[in-house]
């Protein structure tokens, strides 16, 4: 018998348990992101018109990723339905493409060594990334509206709405523009040519930063005619002439010299400080030189190891934003157990996660961040210090400790998942998979041993596969026996203990 026959005869057209991750999961994606949730649902993602942080610490399989997923659909909705008062969404999760330079920034003996690279990690890091990741999307957004607008469908992001740059005063324009120079990233263009190309969107002129160039020019080339001038006359001789070069080029060019060199150092130590980018010297600096003094001597620039030019550099994003029609804001962290340093050690994975429990970041105003976390995170935060607690003030915080699934929960998942994989006008249960002799209550205790819904949907399919191996298509059988179940439910279970 084939496990098509089978699933024909419960009036299902394809599996439901195929897929185990939620990033391919056209099942969940097309049918279920909008409306099956985890009962924690609604303490995870809060009001999206007061944005606020959320921790959660969930085992592999237990629905993170889709969690994540439902967080970006849900904002998605919000923003199509609350066109005043939108949310802009960052997802921070490619952290290999900033450990990577922080480690180039450590010195060589540190380097390689991913305990010392990761415990060099600080807060103003993970928030130049947050800010960094930011940018970046809204100079995506700016110079190519068309392609963001596809890459925000591709995660499910929805169609972009249009943004009014004129609505942009003058010194919201150099922000935009100080921060495109310091955190843009992009891997499409180079990245003066991006902040040329924003310059240009932005109408955003500043004629007296050309001044130092122009007189030095204009004092070269008039101290020459005069020179030649009286050279050629016998006033002076050319010895004379060449005598009086120096001191023309210091008095034509000082300005401008003095001026490129506060440029060169501002450019230097923002290089330093700013670990988590790779941002060349040669290519700050021209850049910092299209700001007047004015508008750029008195900026926060980070050109320390501190959180406050960040948060000053934060907070003047929000202000772009917020006049974009973007009063809110909300980072999504997940996959932390990912990058190439963590490679799935717990103890690694905290060193990169604590940094960020930092109440003030974590409070900080129209701003939430929704940590998806591995459960083996959790009992570090409980055996914590107590002045970690005082910093992070996990009691303020929307903390999910235990991101598990009761048998119920499942159950319905697991109708949910059916119905949308049924004949239209059916409405299938798994109950109906098995014999008489299964009850539903053994059922729903079967699931809630097996804890995450990663856990259910593979032991369900192997168990579809092994009794539809068990009968002939001519004499089929489509209730799985107790028998069955009980037997390949203990196999499995044995199976998972040896793999943990």
């Amino acid at each position: 018998m084939t496990e098509q026959e089978f699933l024909q005869h419960h009036d299902l057209v394809r599996n439901p348990f195929v897929d185990e991750d939620a990033q391919t999961d056209t099942v969940f994606r097309d049918f279920c992101i909008g409306g099956t949730f985890h009962p924690s649902w609604s303490k995870v993602v809060g009001d999206a018109k007061q944005p606020a942080t959320a921790i959660v610490f969930g085992a592999k399989g237990s629905g993170k990723t889709a969690m994540r997923l439902q967080l970006i659909n849900h904002v998605s909705r919000h923003n199509a339905e609350h066109p005043d008062q939108r949310v802009f969404l960052v997802c921070y999760d490619d952290f290999n493409a900033y450990l990577g330079p922080l480690e180039e920034h450590l010195p060589r003996r540190v380097r390689g060594n991913p305990d010392r690279v990761l415990g060099a990690l600080r807060l103003w890091d993970h928030m130049d990334a947050l800010i960094s990741e930011g940018v970046t999307q809204l100079v995506d957004r700016i110079l190519q509206p068309g392609h963001a607008a596809t890459a925000a469908s591709a995660v499910g992001g929805g169609t972009q709405v249009a943004l009014d740059l004129d609505r942009l005063d003058r010194g919201q324009r150099r922000d935009l523009m100080l921060l495109t120079a310091i955190y843009d990233r992009s891997k499409s263009s180079n990245v003066r040519d991006r902040f040329g190309g924003l310059k240009r969107k932005l109408r955003f002129r500043s004629i007296g930063t050309w001044a130092p160039f122009a007189l030095g020019l204009l004092v070269s080339l008039v101290s020459a005619w005069i020179l030649i001038a009286l050279t050629q006359s016998g006033a002076i001789t050319l010895l004379t002439a060449l005598y009086w070069v120096p001191a023309v080029l210091i008095g034509g060019w000082g300005w401008y010299a003095a001026r490129w060199y506060l440029r060169h150092r501002m450019a230097v130590r923002v290089r330093r400080n700013v670990r988590v980018l790779q941002r060349e010297t040669s290519q700050l600096r021209p850049m910092l030189q299209s700001f007047h003094a004015k508008e750029l001597d008195e900026q926060p620039v980070p050109q320390s190891q501190r959180s406050d030019d960040r948060y000053a550099m934060l907070e003047k994003f929000q202000l772009i934003l917020r006049t974009l029609g973007y009063p809110g804001m909300i980072v999504i962290i997940d996959r932390v157990d990912e990058p190439d340093l963590i490679n799935g050690q717990a103890d690694r994975m905290k060193q990169l996660v604590w940094p960020l429990m930092d109440n003030k970041l974590l409070k900080h105003e129209s701003f939430g961040i929704k940590m998806l976390l591995p459960s083996e995170l959790q009992p570090y935060a409980e055996r914590e210090t107590r002045e970690f607690h005082e910093r992070a003030r996990l009691d303020k915080q929307n903390v999910v400790a235990s991101f598990d699934w009761t048998g119920e929960a499942l159950y319905d998942l697991l109708a949910s998942r059916m119905k949308a994989c049924a004949v239209s006008g059916t409405s299938p249960s798994p109950r109906r998979f098995f014999a008489s002799d299964v009850s539903e209550g053994r059922l729903i205790a079967a699931l809630q041993s097996l804890r995450t819904p990663r856990n259910v949907f593979r032991y369900l399919y192997q168990l579809i596969a092994e009794h539809c191996k068990r009968y002939r298509s001519e004499a089929p059988n489509y209730e799985i026996s107790s028998e069955l179940f009980e037997s390949n439910l203990a196999l499995y279970q044995a199976e998972d203990r040896r793999k943990s």
